[in-house]
């Protein structure tokens, strides 16, 4: 899981207890203004520009350009599904749930919770079927290629992991059963910090991966290097993904978008970030 949620500090101390009978502060000491929050909904529309640009355009990549999508039967074909599934995966459901507690800043907390959970989740498993996809167009095929033999496949390898393993630490720590409060003031620093590191390791390796894609697939006389029109489609889209990441840490950057506590939050508040 991306992020969750912060402590929410006092005035002399990094565990927030709140006096019931004096107003509850922000993380700034004041509350976001309109035009704050206006430009946050235009922020996050700007990311779902992005983050859908780049779903369509890796779709076209692979549908129109590479030949579309097989299963098992076409091992070569299957391979599309790979980059189709990392990309909806670990780059665009993955930043929205990074999002979600921004966006649905005044809703139930537990709600929020369970969305960011679950969209985590479809993450996961779009990931686990993209991965499926390459290892079978290596391995099915008469002559197997080699797996693991790139910088991006290790990158994208170490991304996913580290994916499975952060939502299961959040899940326990946050989630289900809940950790004690000790233990989740102790944890909420590396899970906010992890989420982030792990979404750069994404993109990082679907920058190295459509680079790496584009170079072997589209051959001579006609060269990538020529910017073919499967060229500069696969050069949007990877601006399309720095685009997304670029938005949502900015966002993730302000501190008057995070979630403000809310009335019915324990006294001990775990301010959404």
């Amino acid at each position: 899981m991306a992020e969750h949620s912060e402590i929410t500090p006092p005035e002399s101390s990094n565990i927030g207890i709140e006096d019931e009978n004096q107003p509850k502060m922000e993380s700034l000491g004041k509350s976001p203004s309109s035009s704050d929050l206006k430009y946050l909904t235009w922020l996050v529309l700007l990311a779902q520009a992005f983050g859908l640009s780049a779903v369509v355009l890796v779709a076209v990549w692979m549908g129109h350009f590479q030949n579309g999508f097989s299963w098992q039967s076409n091992p070569d074909l299957e391979f599309n599904y790979h980059p189709l599934f990392m990309i909806i995966g670990m780059i665009f459901l993955y930043s929205d749930a990074i999002l979600a507690y921004r966006v649905f800043r005044n809703d139930k907390k537990i709600y929020v919770k369970l969305l960011h959970t679950g969209m985590h989740v479809c993450a996961l498993l779009f990931a686990a079927v993209g991965l499926k996809a390459v290892f079978d167009s290596h391995n099915l095929p008469a002559k197997p290629k080699p797996n693991l033999s790139t910088l991006h496949s290790w990158v994208g390898l170490i991304a996913v992991v580290l994916y499975g393993l952060q939502w299961l630490g959040g899940f326990f720590c946050f989630l289900f059963p809940k950790a004690g409060m000790a233990t989740r003031i102790m944890m909420m620093p590396h899970h906010q910090f992890w989420g982030m590191a792990i979404f750069g390791f994404s993109v990082a390796a679907a920058l190295m991966g459509i680079t790496e894609k584009a170079i072997l697939s589209i051959s001579k006389p006609v060269s990538y290097f020529g910017k073919p029109p499967e060229g500069l489609v696969a050069n949007f889209l990877g601006l399309m993904i720095l685009g997304l990441a670029t938005t949502v840490i900015y966002i993730l950057s302000r501190p008057e978008y995070k979630r403000p506590p809310s009335p019915d939050e324990e006294h001990l508040q775990l301010q959404e970030n």
